[in-house]
């Protein structure tokens, strides 16, 4: 009885997220020009133009043969761009969609949820895409253990979506912290080491930047396109229980924030 009620339940959610993730798409990009395609060709735009500043650097990044540097450039800017883009869209998300929390089965959670999942499915497609040129156009590999790159991928999204759960309940009714995300998600840049690998960074401030799990997920990409990249500063275990617990975090926040949205 009861495991029929939760699935029950877990179908109705999946459908909320499906109609939230449409609706989204819709109210975003519209059907006008390429419409939906723009989910894809934004973030691709920005690594391409990342790439392409990296692609006059000669073959090679630090003399290492097989780290080339456009597909270094596309896969630790496209991957930071997960975190970025739903960082940045989470503020105002309450704002913009308290309408819909007139319907019992639609909760902040889920909001969130769809947009992270809109957001990372989009830049993804996009590296995948970008990662397939660079190599057809002799710029760069196949990846050797793309299984990684999806691992860090994954971590990333799932960190963002918590940490952007936070982030709606404080700029909730509060313009100020809402005005200060966008150019804090900039600053964390250089600390989440999209442009250099860990292993370059001397001691002391490697150590600093394995506790980042920011970092630890461009290494782990890394990791995945590169066969000369290692595995020795990233922490699978340590990823999992700051994810958690900055889920619980998170959920408690908006939960808290929620009984003081009033519906007009």
């Amino acid at each position: 009885m009861i495991d029929s009620k939760f699935f029950q339940g877990l179908s109705i959610q999946i459908r909320v997220v499906g109609a939230l993730i449409l609706r989204e798409i819709h109210t975003r990009y519209g059907r006008d020009n390429i419409g939906y395609l723009w989910i894809i060709l934004e973030p691709m735009l920005f690594a391409i133009g990342i790439g392409a500043l990296h692609s006059g650097t000669g073959g090679s990044e630090f003399g290492i043969s097989d780290i080339r540097p456009v597909p270094f450039a596309i896969i630790g800017y496209g991957t930071f761009i997960i975190f970025r883009n739903i960082v940045n869209r989470s503020s105002g998300t309450i704002e913009a969609n308290a309408p819909l929390l007139y319907h019992r089965m639609v909760s902040i959670f889920d909001m969130l949820f769809a947009r992270a999942l809109l957001e990372s499915a989009g830049i993804i497609t996009s590296i995948i895409i970008l990662l397939f040129f660079s190599y057809w156009l002799g710029l760069g590999n196949f990846p050797v253990r793309p299984v990684y790159i999806f691992v860090g991928q994954i971590f990333l999204t799932w960190f963002a979506f918590a940490l952007s759960m936070i982030v709606c309940a404080a700029t909730y009714e509060n313009p100020t912290i809402e005005r200060l995300v966008h150019p804090m998600t900039y600053f964390t840049m250089p600390l989440s080491n999209i442009f250099i690998m860990m292993e370059w960074v001397p001691n002391p401030y490697r150590r600093w930047l394995e506790w980042i799990p920011m970092a630890q997920c461009s290494e782990i990409v890394r990791f995945g396109q590169f066969e000369s990249a290692t595995n020795k500063y990233f922490d699978l275990q340590y990823l999992t229980v700051v994810c958690l617990c900055t889920t619980v975090i998170g959920i408690l926040s908006i939960r808290s924030v929620r009984r003081h949205v009033a519906l007009s």
